[in-house]
């Protein structure tokens, strides 16, 4: 369970990734129904200044103490450097090792890989910054093209809206998908993008009524309809592969992929708020069948449909399981 998150400063930290922690779990949102987050903040020595990247300073209330028994470290962006303070990257050390999970949004990723824990591990951060990481931690696993990468432990995070792609997938993984989306709302973001989405999107120049949005809302209204490119290019009076090309510009991914994603939230919806089996959930999204849907569901999610209903089902309403 997510309950008490560390979020770790170092001088030169930037301060608007810092506010995306900010935003998704330090703000009381117990009266919508979140559970409570217990948020520290945390520096090297408690009460000492730190320097942001914008020329202001923050003071965090507690010590790298506040790391012991916390359930998440989250690591805002901060300036790169060849040396980071030990005492800090010994305690990300010891906080892994305890069995934290561990956050970075942006540039964060460098303090986490001057640790060592990114050896071997999947990861990813800013397209800027990928030759600089690539060669200053030459044993991680990078991906230079994705928005985040949920490595179980270690989630690892692109640009400022990526960050917030990567805790809002968290809150989703260890809460649920209905908490995660009552976060979105009030933060007026997607509640998600998938994470295997490209970081960088060549978007055309728009043109009025040119955009794909009245077919991804149609879409997103008749999942459980069968699609094709051809289908979906005749509806937006295009060719196919004009229809293709759009799509990945606008979207980030290619129409397979968002659908079936797309059709996987519809299931997490569907197995926290209803009782209708897994059968009939994978009529509904469009899957045909239970073995699809558990492939897809275990692809996005990490777990197959019955796991997660066990974990984040409540106040089920719907017709009876069968």
């Amino acid at each position: 369970m997510l309950r008490t998150v560390a979020a770790v400063l170092v001088d030169e930290f930037a301060p608007f990734e810092f506010g995306v922690l900010c935003e998704v779990f330090g703000i009381d949102r117990t009266e919508e129904g979140v559970p409570p987050f217990e948020f520290r903040v945390c520096g090297e020595q408690p009460n000492v200044p730190l320097r942001t990247s914008v020329g202001v300073k923050l003071t965090p209330d507690h010590g790298l103490d506040a790391l012991a028994d916390a359930d998440l470290v989250a690591i805002p962006a901060c300036n790169i450097r060849d040396e980071y303070p030990e005492a800090v990257v010994q305690a990300l050390r010891d906080a892994s090792a305890r069995g934290s999970t561990i956050l970075t949004v942006c540039s964060g990723v460098f303090l986490l890989g001057a640790s060592g824990l990114l050896d071997g591990r999947l990861c990813t951060t800013h397209w800027r910054h990928v030759d600089q990481f690539a060669a200053m931690f030459p044993n991680a696993k990078l991906d230079p093209d994705v928005l985040f990468v949920d490595d179980g432990d270690i989630i690892t995070s692109a640009g400022t809206a990526a960050g917030i792609d990567a805790c809002l997938h968290l809150v989703r993984r260890e809460l649920g998908s209905a908490h995660a989306a009552t976060i979105a709302r009030r933060m007026v973001v997607p509640p998600q993008r998938d994470g295997g989405q490209r970081q960088y999107v060549e978007l055309p120049i728009p043109r009025t009524g040119d955009s794909l949005e009245p077919v991804l809302t149609w879409m997103l209204e008749h999942l459980a309809v069968e699609h094709t490119v051809a289908d979906l290019a005749k509806r937006a009076q295009t060719s196919e592969r004009t229809f293709a090309r759009k799509f990945v510009a606008e979207t980030g991914t290619t129409p397979l992929r968002w659908l079936s994603t797309q059709r996987v939230l519809h299931a997490q919806r569907l197995l926290e708020e209803t009782t209708l089996s897994v059968e009939q959930i994978a009529q509904q999204c469009g899957f045909g069948g239970s073995a699809l849907l558990r492939h897809h569901f275990n692809k996005v999610v990490g777990v197959g449909p019955k796991d997660y209903r066990r974990t984040f089902a409540a106040s089920p309403k719907g017709q009876p399981s069968g």
